[in-house]
């Protein structure tokens, strides 16, 4: 990525001036990652290592940790690195390479919570016809799909940037590099720039947030009908996925729905879906979830009798070597 302009690198502000404090939440979003790690690791061993990866729910639900641990280890641990440093400078390549990387995956991610909410949708709305419409092609597709308008999502934005003249300032606002932040040290009138990119990211995200409502108040109302046992395993399942769009989509439409020209508190409140909901994600899914929690159990389980075996046949053949 070729730069045109004359610069070269970028330099964060970060999240606060204060050293103490940041060195405070260096080790503190540390920890957030190494939860975000363990979380989705977890997560995803236990879908893989089980029966619940034959399910569609679950299946797209290890598509979603793979988009958080991704997600997260394209921000967290340069926010980790510029907390703990004296200066947080980035190259310009670097800054386009984390922008493409950061919309690329919350792209993927935001479509992937919209095949979790087809997949609801059908469940109750259309319990009979369930394996029918979900089955394995369809799940692939909506896959494929949601990794190929996250690609275009990304690259329009991407190349809308590289497109504008950066000449003066480099100073970035936040704590990565994002399109809003970006905006504001361009050196040339940016109020038709800042529409596309409203109409590019915000826009996209109200209108996908809107869909999922709309899902979820056609699933309740399906589930006025149902047994009380039918709609407490219904809400149960549900419950975990409202909350988590609820943690992602927020914070989302609050940053990238205003204009780049408007004063607000757009990287306080990316900590959130940058941060806390990747590291939410696991535990809301697996302690709402009896399924995950069995699942959880048996792997455990299937692990220590594995080692057990392992430490036996290693043993006896210590054994046998020694005579």
């Amino acid at each position: 990525m070729e730069n045109p302009n004359n610069v070269t690198e970028f330099v964060f502000l970060g999240l606060w001036e204060n050293k103490q404090i940041e060195l405070l939440f260096c080790f503190l979003f540390l920890l957030c990652y190494l939860a975000v790690l363990m979380g989705n690791f977890t997560i995803l061993l236990t879908i893989t290592c089980s029966h619940l990866m034959e399910q569609p729910m679950y299946y797209f639900l290890c598509h979603l940790s793979l988009m958080d641990l991704f997600f997260t280890s394209a921000v967290v641990p340069r926010l980790i690195r510029d907390l703990a440093a004296d200066r947080k400078n980035i190259s310009y390549s670097d800054c386009m390479t984390q922008l493409f990387s950061v919309h690329l995956l919350a792209g993927v991610e935001t479509l992937i919570l919209v095949s979790m909410a087809f997949d609801r949708y059908v469940a109750i709305v259309k319990p009979l016809h369930y394996m029918v419409i979900m089955n394995w092609q369809r799940c692939n597709i909506l896959i494929i799909m949601a990794w190929g308008m996250g690609f275009w999502h990304s690259i329009a934005l991407l190349l809308m940037v590289l497109n504008l003249p950066f000449c003066g300032p480099n100073e970035i606002n936040h704590y990565m590099c994002d399109v809003k932040p970006l905006l504001k040290l361009v050196c040339k009138d940016i109020h038709v720039v800042s529409i596309l990119a409203i109409v590019n990211s915000g826009m996209l995200v109200i209108v996908v947030f809107l869909v999922l409502v709309a899902s979820y108040i056609n699933i309740l109302y399906t589930l006025r009908t149902r047994s009380s046992a039918g709609r407490r395993k219904a809400l149960s399942t549900c419950s975990s996925h409202i909350m988590v769009v609820v943690l992602f989509f927020v914070p989302c439409m609050y940053t990238y729905a205003l204009p780049a020209e408007s004063e607000n508190d757009d990287k306080e409140i990316s900590v959130f879906y940058t941060v806390i909901t990747p590291m939410l994600n696991p535990l809301i899914y697996t302690l709402r979830n009896m399924e995950m929690k069995i699942a959880m159990q048996k792997v455990c389980s299937k692990i220590k009798v594995n080692k057990v075996i392992f430490i036996v046949l290693q043993s006896l053949c210590s054994q046998h070597s020694n005579h």
